[in-house]
């Protein structure tokens, strides 16, 4: 076990004391992670809604990316579903698409953790401690990680200028956006816009960079599985990428695969209570 890896050490103890649990023979009380399912409004073990989990291609789970028990509850989600033997790789925000070669030697093994580290801090701006066990899970299971986020530049660019602004060089493969959605995301995307340094810039472009964000990930995710008809993917982004409103609304409309949303609940933000399907299908845990 690697030092000051914290899940893993959630892992072990929960083993141990389902090892007493099984002694005492209450077996039923040694349960998997506990889902909210929204349809239901009920409770529920994830090895519970396995079937329903695995029957489409793609799985997006949200975080808040500070919060490690977030990423706990991804990495056992990640573990059930590898386990059922269904051929799975799993997509990142925490990447951009042209870091795809560092994911693909971690995964192959022929990256050390210390480089990977390097090019983690290259991508993503919180902790490493917070992903390392995900990133060691795949990497121990062959899992394929997919990057999936665009450069900083070009999403800083588009709020500040619009999309308009980009050249055809740093347009690339980028799907054409412009500030059209539904009133409850547009309502999202102005308190995101009110609550950032941001709120001082032009609101369509910021609007803008918000889709142009969610749409490339969404691609990127797409493209992958095209391209491996017999995978699913699980992504893993922040709680605004992953609301249904957001990159699972371009999913549906770049294509016919199914997707179940899985979000955190938030007191304040997002809970049993006032969570509809139209926001996600199942919650986790609380912060």
């Amino acid at each position: 076990m690697r030092k000051g890896s914290n899940s893993m050490k959630h892992i072990v103890g929960s083993l141990l004391l389902c090892a007493l649990i099984l002694i005492a023979e209450s077996p039923a009380l040694c349960g998997s992670l506990k889902l909210y399912d929204i349809s239901e409004r009920e409770m529920v073990t994830l090895e519970s809604v396995l079937p329903r989990l695995t029957a489409g291609r793609i799985v997006l789970i949200g975080e808040h990316h500070a919060t490690a028990a977030h990423h706990e509850a991804q990495l056992e989600i990640i573990r059930e579903i590898a386990e059922t033997g269904l051929p799975l790789a799993i997509g990142l925000e925490m990447f951009r698409a042209d870091s795809q070669d560092v994911l693909d030697r971690w995964i192959e093994g022929k990256t050390a953790v210390e480089d990977l580290r390097k090019a983690f801090s290259d991508n993503w701006g919180f902790s490493w401690t917070l992903y390392d066990d995900i990133f060691h899970y795949a990497r121990d299971k062959k899992i394929p990680m997919v990057g999936l986020n665009i450069s900083r530049a070009i999403t800083r660019q588009v709020a500040r200028e619009g999309f308009n602004s980009l050249s055809p060089e740093q347009k690339g493969t980028l799907p054409f956006v412009e500030c059209i959605v539904d009133p409850e995301y547009m309502e999202f995307i102005k308190r995101a816009h009110g609550s950032h340094a941001h709120g001082k810039t032009n609101f369509n472009f910021f609007c803008e960079a918000q889709l142009v964000w969610d749409k490339a990930m969404a691609g990127r995710a797409l493209e992958f599985l095209n391209t491996r008809p017999g995978f699913m993917m699980i992504i893993l982004a922040g709680t605004g990428h992953v609301w249904k409103k957001a990159m699972p609304e371009q999913i549906r409309k770049q294509s016919t695969f199914g997707n179940t949303v899985i979000l955190p609940q938030v007191p304040g933000e997002i809970d049993a209570e006032r969570a509809t399907l139209e926001d996600a299908d199942f919650l986790f845990g609380n912060e």
